[in-house]
């Protein structure tokens, strides 16, 4: 198979993709584990790796939240019976379901999104919208793989979320002296305003010092593929070096980020109402979890998800919890 082409031109610095590696091999909780033996046992012969993201993991367990997976198939023709969810699934990627576990009389929950390879390789290389490379260039696990080729492919896609994610947030910073802390939390700032996300606007600052050490050594190590745009200083800094008409172009491609994230979110949200369970319920759990705000969950609106799920959207919209 040939190798899709890095968002950059360039080829993924080898000390990069070892950095990611060694990352996403970090041990995890059992408690996450059991998880994966529930996954191989529904996608069996086309699952291709399992991964874990999001709040349970920065937590280092589940406790009462709900632990974030991405599932990755070979095909979705192998992945499901059904052919409404291949068609789905293949016209806009993930999909994601509900899961609840139990290991010693507790129960945990998790939700999980549902990729191809081609489409995880394409959404961490190629997208325009960041709505996988930068879930990716961010702190992961890799919990299973089918075989090595397998976890090579997924430690090169990975690598490349990181790539793909500087090559598109450092223009908007403009020409100037940068840290690592800076370049992360313009860049995680930038891609939570792309979608409907019920985030407080100091998050993005709180996840880059809380891993603070690992997003500088993906910066170092991501550096030599971006040498036309950041420089490395002796002081541990960068310079920008971005011309004015592409730091105009890149405000204006974030804008237009943001507008599709809008749009991409709330098909999303109305697809997810075919494949979570109570998806509504956890929707609604969400958003009072990360924001303090309750959303109301109508019986007439239950039965009309995607209803309740654009009335909501446009709801926090104007009241600016979602951005």
């Amino acid at each position: 198979m040939a190798e899709p082409e890095s968002a950059v031109g360039q080829h993924v610095p080898d000390e990069l993709e070892a950095e990611m590696a060694s990352l996403s091999s970090k041990a995890v909780s059992p408690d996450f584990l059991v998880f994966v033996e529930a996954l191989k046992a529904r996608f069996a012969s086309s699952l291709d790796a399992v991964l874990l993201y999001g709040s349970c993991l920065r937590a280092h367990e589940i406790g009462e939240g709900v632990a974030d997976f991405y599932i990755v198939v070979d095909s979705y023709d192998k992945a499901y019976p059904e052919r409404y969810l291949r068609q789905i699934n293949a016209w806009l990627p993930p999909n994601v379901f509900y899961l609840e576990v139990s290991r010693r009389e507790q129960k945990f929950r998790a939700k999980y999104a549902v990729v191809s390879m081609a489409d995880f390789e394409r959404g961490t290389r190629q997208w325009f919208h960041p709505y996988l490379w930068a879930r990716f260039a961010q702190p992961s696990r890799l919990l299973y793989a089918r075989d090595e080729f397998v976890g090579k492919r997924i430690h090169r896609a990975l690598a490349y979320s990181v790539i793909t994610f500087l090559e598109s947030t450092l223009p908007a910073l403009g020409s100037g002296v940068v840290n690592a802390e800076a370049i992360w939390i313009n860049g995680l700032s930038r891609t939570y305003a792309a979608e409907l996300r019920p985030e407080r606007e100091t998050r993005a600052r709180q996840l880059v010092q809380l891993n603070l050490d690992e997003y500088s050594r993906l910066t170092a190590c991501a550096a030599p593929a971006l040498a036309e745009m950041l420089k490395v200083l002796h002081n541990g800094n960068y310079q920008c070096v971005i011309d004015a008409a592409a730091h105009r172009g890149s405000l204006w491609g974030w804008r237009l980020r943001r507008w599709q994230g809008k749009v991409l979110s709330v098909l999303r949200l109305s697809k997810a109402a075919f494949t979570f369970h109570d998806s509504i319920s956890y929707a609604a759990w969400k958003i009072e979890r990360h924001t303090g705000v309750r959303v109301e969950v109508t019986p007439m609106l239950r039965r009309h998800p995607v209803l309740w799920g654009l009335k909501v959207s446009w709801q926090l919209l104007r009241r600016g919890v979602m951005r």
